[in-house]
């Protein structure tokens, strides 16, 4: 990766305010966020609950509007695109990961990850065959025909990081992926993460609980008064 690359900015946030109606006044979450995120670059937010972090993750994915301020996604201005736009946008800049899978229970491993590749429209037979190379990449290949149920809380989550980089995106948006699992699953969840990072020059950004992986992050940040402050 040249260092062109490596400085290539994947998403900007200027000014980012959010507030909400709360009685007959307004509670404000944000208060101006500031944040960067370049290609290959991974980075952690941190913050007590209440923080607002998983606000902020809903505004920079743009699955929520800011009240004030503008984010851009591949120097892209999220403001005044339709959702069809925005959702062809996210399709194919972003990769999302959540604490709970949300895999589709009746359908298989590589069935799951191959969803958002056929959102995009690509024939059933090249999705299938791109789920199956994400799958391996995660150590999954011989449970591609399992259907989450019949899979282990760890690789569950795995496949949910399959899905989120089988589009090939600059970033991937992950809220407590490691939150509802066991402290040895979640190390092997969080190896795996890094060491994707580091293969596939995707970048990460995680909002955690777990200030150990936080600690294994490139870059830190903590949500505290609505603001990102940098963490040492």
């Amino acid at each position: 990766m040249s260092n062109g690359e490596h400085q290539e900015s994947v998403l900007e946030a200027r000014g980012l305010i959010k507030r909400y109606p709360e009685g007959r006044g307004e509670l404000q979450v944000l208060n101006g966020v500031e944040l960067t995120i370049r290609r290959g670059d991974i980075a952690a937010i941190i913050g007590t609950s209440g923080s607002g972090k998983s606000t902020l993750l809903n505004l920079l994915g743009g699955l929520d509007v800011p009240s004030e301020g503008t984010v851009q996604i591949g120097g892209q201005p999220l403001a005044g695109l339709n959702d069809r736009a925005l959702g062809r946008l996210r399709n194919h800049y972003l990769g999302f990961v959540y604490q709970f899978h949300h895999l589709l229970p009746e359908f298989t491993a590589r069935e799951n990850v191959a969803m958002p590749l056929l959102i995009r429209g690509l024939k059933p037979g090249e999705a299938a065959q791109r789920a199956e190379r994400l799958l391996d990449q995660v150590g999954l290949a011989p449970r591609a025909e399992h259907k989450p149920a019949q899979l282990s809380g760890g690789e569950r989550q795995r496949v949910a990081i399959a899905r989120a980089l089988v589009t090939d995106p600059a970033l991937v948006m992950a809220d407590e992926p490691t939150g509802n699992l066991d402290e040895r699953t979640a190390d092997q969840v969080q190896d795996l993460m890094l060491e994707l990072n580091q293969r596939l020059g995707t970048a990460f950004l995680v909002v955690t609980h777990d200030h150990h992986f936080a600690g294994r992050c490139q870059s830190r940040h903590e949500l505290h008064d609505g603001l990102l402050h940098p963490v040492a």
